[in-house]
């Protein structure tokens, strides 16, 4: 098959999946990933398509949230690495909320396997979270799920979203983010889940933001926090130097999962409680 008819191929899959894995379409083409790789740097130069770690996106996914079964697909080492440094500031018997997106799932499902998560609740907007801490019945973990309207990333946003998260209060939230921008902040597709993601804000008593390297050269609408409204940027070690500096200088912690380690806060973070005791 000649290059051409190999970008076409590409092109199309991306064209029914938003996002497409350069190991999948080694296998489905028959070639080498090398030979995949300088394919999409081809079409990539050409504005047909945005290389991510791992594979590619349709620039139409830049600014729509892609689907939940597409997101999970891409960067998984990335998103393990993020979510197993991010387990680290939870204790047994907190009170943790956890947002959409498949970066705060992975880090659900790590959390869900360490000691940090005896006795936890888990307040949470994700119907997949939701569906997985129910799952695991040998856990003593209550889950609490928000309701709202349903989005493409199965996150559950609007106005019954908000009201509930707005009565309750948690130790710590844990956030994906479908971009970040310099000097702006975190930015998400959808005006509602930039609401619901700030009424969960509006109750933790500390807010992290999972977010591999990618998101720094994403495009996004809804700003739904800045750097200085969140406690820690949890991201990969592929983040490049400068990004990284940048960044350090807007936020308060950047932890890079690569072995470095943040220093959780002094104080023990107090029981979730309703707003109205």
């Amino acid at each position: 098959m000649i290059a051409s008819q190999r970008q076409f191929f590409i092109l199309s899959r991306l064209r029914t999946r938003g996002a497409v894995r350069i190991a999948a379409l080694s296998n489905e083409l028959g070639v080498s990933s090398m030979t995949v790789r300088r394919d999409i740097a081809d079409l990539a130069d050409r504005g047909l398509l945005r290389r991510v770690h791992g594979g590619a996106v349709s620039t139409s996914a830049l600014l729509a949230e892609p689907l939940f079964s597409v997101k999970s697909q891409l960067d998984v080492d990335l998103k393990d690495e993020i979510a197993q440094a991010a387990i680290s500031f939870v204790s047994p018997g907190d009170v943790v909320a956890i947002g959409g997106g498949t970066t705060t799932y992975v880090f659900a499902q790590r959390l869900m396997e360490s000691r940090r998560s005896d006795g936890i609740t888990i307040l949470t907007n994700s119907t997949p979270v939701a569906e997985l801490v129910q799952a695991t019945e040998s856990k003593d973990v209550e889950v609490i799920v928000t309701g709202g309207v349903v989005t493409r990333s199965n996150s559950l946003v609007g106005p019954i979203a908000d009201k509930i998260i707005s009565s309750l209060r948690v130790n710590s939230l844990f956030l994906g983010t479908h971009s970040v921008s310099i000097p702006r902040g975190f930015l998400t597709p959808n005006s509602l889940e930039a609401s619901t993601n700030q009424a969960l804000m509006g109750i933790s008593d500390r807010t992290f933001i999972l977010a591999d390297h990618s998101k720094w050269q994403n495009t996004s609408l809804s700003l739904f926090a800045s750097f200085d409204a969140v406690d820690a940027v949890i991201a990969d070690s592929g983040l490049p130097p400068a990004q990284a500096s940048a960044t350090r200088e807007l936020v308060k912690d950047l932890v890079l999962a690569d072995g470095i380690v943040a220093q959780t806060p002094k104080s023990e973070p107090e029981r979730a409680q309703s707003s109205e005791e």
